[in-house]
């Protein structure tokens, strides 16, 4: 890179949008795969300003939470950096929530602004009731919503300080016990991993990225968009993966690298099991970058041999940025998530001890891309690091080699095609229908997502229900991805002595009949 940036060059990501304007103005940074828009770094800089100055003529400030619910497009990115601009706090939203779930999302936050897709309108409507503090809800299409702000700083922010500490986006992650909680990440943390994952996969300003995982998650945000970006390459924004069209935005776009998690490989493979279409300039696709959830070995195997495609496997979590492991590119090994890519990691026991390598423990992390805490929430905040260290609540061991190997959670979540989904808030659901006397949700094995939702439910005696409407009383109040694709009636669930319900056999019965 001609341009080559040091790591003590920033303490924030206004910092390092401008440096790359200043230094590239002509470049490519941006590209929109839907409709072909293009910005180099000096128009993204400029579109940038223009949003960030009509989000200050509307109060924005400085530690003020702006919600984003839109589709995966320039707008949002350009939503984000605005935000990072104003020293304001990007609240993506997942556009997959129903009502109540935005509801509780946007209202936790405190948000008093919100920019809004005209297709999302509906459902923020229908929560505005439950929103007291949201003031402004701005639609935010295109770049028409902004024309007529200047692409300077306006004089309230121009010369704001932000520190390496101030917190730029909160991002709502669920829990195991209870309601989401707000993550609470900083410029500090955004910028630390965006320079660990170009430099360990050696990006450079030659690399473009396909952002395809969506961007209210942080694997868009810090894989593809903020690596990019500190590399001095380009992202193209697509609005969200189709296996049709996969091969075809690779080869018209000119795509390194692209982020995706194991089902969107499986999809592909689907779709093509000879291989990317004939005709098609693929060459330039250097490795996909996967995480979230494992992938099995036999995928990763068959996609590598079919598109002559390397599969990059990574882990990490909201909490850590985004990416807290990858595997060296010229080193992977199948069924390892890979080396720490930049952060402290360990294997410690129920006691916090470091255990040996090959010993299963609980892996925790230390580093500067470790967010800041949860809003609002001391308490969790402190469970979470005790001792100093952030603890995942994953279990996995590393080898003598440093490769770490992710065989359990601690906790019931589950990963439905990259989407984390716990079973507490589907359970609780379940327990308000009226009759409904025990309710418990678990992951069962799927060939395509991984794992899929199934539930176990057991009526209130003289009670009545069938396994479809307790489905379809689900549908209506959670985003789809977490709805029970399966439910079964049973007499009772398995308990352990203190009446806890076990899970875990639940799932292993999940391929039996009971009743």
């Amino acid at each position: 890179m001609t341009d080559e940036i040091t790591p003590q060059d920033f303490r924030n990501l206004r910092e390092l949008l401008e440096t790359r304007a200043r230094r590239a103005p002509d470049r490519t940074f941006l590209v929109s795969e839907a409709d072909g828009r293009r910005w180099a770094y000096r128009d993204f800089d400029n579109a940038v300003n223009r949003a960030a100055n009509m989000l200050a003529a509307r109060g924005v400030g400085k530690g003020d939470v702006v919600s984003l619910l839109l589709p995966n497009g320039a707008e949002y990115v350009i939503a984000y950096f605005a935000c990072f601009k104003l020293g304001a706090l990007a609240g993506p939203v997942n556009s997959l929530l129903k009502t109540e779930e935005i509801a509780y999302v946007v209202g936790n936050s405190e948000a008093r602004t919100m920019l809004v897709a005209t297709e999302f309108l509906p459902s923020v409507e229908a929560a505005r009731n439950e929103l007291p503090l949201l003031e402004e809800l701005i639609v935010f299409d295109d770049e028409s919503v902004t024309a007529e702000f200047a692409s300077e700083p306006a004089t309230s922010w121009a010369d704001r300080e932000h520190r390496k500490d101030d917190e730029a986006i909160i991002i709502y992650t669920s829990g195991t016990t209870g309601k989401p909680k707000g993550c609470l990440l900083t410029h500090g943390n955004l910028v630390a991993n965006a320079r660990q994952i170009a430099m360990w996969l050696n990006f450079t300003s030659a690399d473009r990225l396909l952002t395809v995982m969506p961007l209210f998650h942080m694997n868009a945000v810090s894989v593809t968009t903020a690596s990019a970006l500190y590399a001095g390459g380009s992202t193209v924004v697509s609005p969200r993966f189709s296996a049709s069209k996969h091969w075809q935005i690779i080869s018209d776009y000119q795509v390194t690298s692209f982020g995706s998690v194991a089902t969107m490989l499986s999809m592909l493979l689907a779709k093509y099991p000879e291989g990317a279409p004939e005709g098609l300039k693929t060459d330039q696709l250097r490795f996909a970058m996967c995480g979230s959830a494992p992938v099995p070995a036999a995928v990763m195997r068959r996609f590598e041999e079919t598109f002559n495609c390397p599969v990059v496997e990574g882990y990490g979590l909201s909490e850590s940025t985004c990416r807290s492991t990858f595997n060296p590119p010229d080193e992977r090994r199948a069924g390892s998530c890979g080396r720490a890519i930049g952060n402290e990691m360990k294997v410690v026991d129920e006691d916090d001890h470091e255990v040996a390598d090959g010993t299963p423990g609980e892996i925790v992390l230390r580093g500067e891309n470790i967010f800041k805490g949860y809003f609002k929430n001391p308490e969790a905040t402190a469970r979470a690091f005790r001792g100093g260290w952030f603890h995942t609540g994953d279990v996995g061991y590393r080898d003598e080699d440093g490769f770490f190997y992710i065989v359990d959670r601690k906790s019931d979540m589950i990963i439905r095609g990259g989407e984390n989904i716990y079973p507490r808030e589907i359970d609780e659901l379940l327990y308000k229908h009226p009759s409904v006397a025990v309710a418990a949700t678990v992951g069962v094995p799927d060939e395509l997502y991984g794992e899929e939702v199934a539930a176990f439910v057991v009526l209130k005696e003289g009670a009545t229900a069938t396994e479809e409407e307790l489905i379809n009383y689900c549908r209506a109040r959670l985003a789809d991805f977490k709805c029970p694709k399966t439910i079964r009636l049973v007499a009772d669930v398995p308990k352990g002595p203190t009446g806890k319900v076990l899970k875990r056999e639940l799932a292993r019965a999940f391929g039996t009949k009971s009743g």
